[in-house]
């Protein structure tokens, strides 16, 4: 079946450059907050964020994302986006994740997430343990800094709302999987549907549980 638009290989969004005089402000330090959503599930893309903050609008309530209500997240999507520096949010498909994994399709995104931010960042923190290869900008790993860094969370709101709005146009373009309610994570439900229906074309075919499935011929 054929994926939409909305599931392209590579999709970026990019933050308008510069609100009146803010760029010439920020140029000194800009730290970019990087953070990703979907590196677990069965289905769908895996979705990376960078954001910089401005320190002059400040952002109430920003923290990991697992944490927040959906509708909390929402709500500081909105606020991120309206007034963050520079964000970008960077896509990558199931059928990258298949070709090259799921680590390093999340390491590409990270650098693709920083290349796409306009001012371009003059530094990175970036949730986890692991540094991609050749980043534009000097790095630090932070482990959990989700929680820690408010750019970081925002990178993580960015990423989790992104991924979660593509996960429920893709419940409507493959009725039966829900993937609008588990987001393609393997709860007992998808696992159901997954024996009952066979993967569809949005399942990561790297993924054991999938296959599985298709090494027994079970095809959809």
């Amino acid at each position: 079946m054929k994926v939409e638009a909305s599931l392209a290989p590579l999709t970026s969004i990019l933050s308008p450059e510069g609100r009146g005089g803010e760029r010439e402000k920020h140029v000194a330090q800009l730290t970019a907050g990087v953070d990703e959503a979907g590196r677990g599930p069965l289905a769908g893309p895996v979705v990376v964020a960078a954001v910089i903050l401005n320190k002059r609008r400040r952002i109430n309530g920003l923290d990991d994302s697992k944490k927040l209500t959906a509708a909390k997240r929402e709500v500081l999507y909105s606020r991120i986006v309206e007034r963050a520096v520079a964000y970008s949010v960077v896509v990558i498909d199931r059928e990258e994740i298949d070709r090259i994994n799921i680590f390093q399709a999340t390491m590409v995104g990270m650098t693709r997430a920083l290349l796409g931010l306009m001012p371009a960042a003059t530094e990175a923190l970036i949730d986890g343990n692991q540094l991609p290869k050749n980043l534009p900008c000097p790095a630090r790993a932070i482990i959990g800094g989700d929680a820690l860094e408010p750019s970081i969370s925002a990178a993580s709101i960015l990423a989790k709302v992104s991924r979660d709005r593509l996960m429920v146009t893709m419940d409507t373009q493959f009725p039966g999987y829900g993937f609008a309610d588990h987001k393609g994570y393997s709860t007992p439900g998808h696992l159901a549907a997954l024996q009952r229906l066979g993967p569809c074309a949005e399942h990561r075919r790297s993924f054991e549980p999938v296959r599985i499935l298709l090494d027994q011929g079970q095809l959809f």
